[in-house]
């Protein structure tokens, strides 16, 4: 892991969502990371994953049952709710509006996806600012670099997956080698610091 504590810097605005990116060996990542997050996380989590087009949810299906968190769909016009896990559908875009809420797009491709990591993430940027925590994972293209970059400028916070341990480091190598990340951590410890980063989970969700 990096230098920096695995708590919030001192005067950090608080997290207020978790966006989560990865695309070869992604699936695997995501179901050794949503695990490690309790219910009642007073936060939403938002993830995009690269897959072509498909009439099911892949992502969906493949995480579901593997997370203490309800893991749904995200929808056109429908908003990131807190303890729930948002995945973006096949083949769109997943936007984020000022609202927080969800915007789908059929828009060209970019770095050859969509959806595409950068795209989510410079929307996300947007709309949470300094409350976003992003988290790039494996992944065998330069997707996401732009968008980690993205965030550290509007003042969020950026975990990158240790490209050492990664199925594929492509991905995480090139957001570190552009200054997207406050924190490089392997797979096993990223959820405890996912944790450590957002308020404590809501007591009547874990009692």
């Amino acid at each position: 892991m990096s230098a920096l504590s695995p708590h919030l810097p001192s005067g950090h605005s608080p997290i207020a969502a978790v966006g989560i990116g990865c695309s070869a060996g992604g699936l695997d990542a995501l179901r050794h990371i949503l695990p490690g997050l309790p219910a009642g996380l007073p936060v939403p989590v938002v993830v995009v994953a690269h897959m072509g087009p498909s009439p099911d949810n892949p992502v969906l299906e493949a995480i579901g049952r593997h997370s203490g968190l309800p893991v749904v769909e995200a929808k056109e016009r429908g908003k990131a709710v807190a303890g729930f896990v948002h995945v973006c559908p096949p083949d769109y875009h997943l936007l984020v509006e000022a609202d927080h809420g969800f915007a789908l797009s059929v828009d060209p491709k970019v770095n050859n996806s969509r959806p595409s990591i950068d795209v989510f993430l410079c929307a996300a940027a947007e709309s949470w600012g300094s409350g976003l925590l992003a988290v790039l994972l494996t992944g065998a293209s330069g997707d996401g670099a732009a968008g980690m970059a993205a965030v550290k400028a509007a003042g969020g916070l950026c975990i990158v997956q240790d490209p050492a341990g990664a199925h594929a480091p492509t991905m995480p190598r090139s957001a570190i080698d552009a200054g997207g990340a406050d924190w490089v951590a392997p797979l096993d410890e990223i959820a405890g610091l996912i944790v450590s980063l957002c308020p404590p989970p809501r007591l009547e969700a874990t009692s």
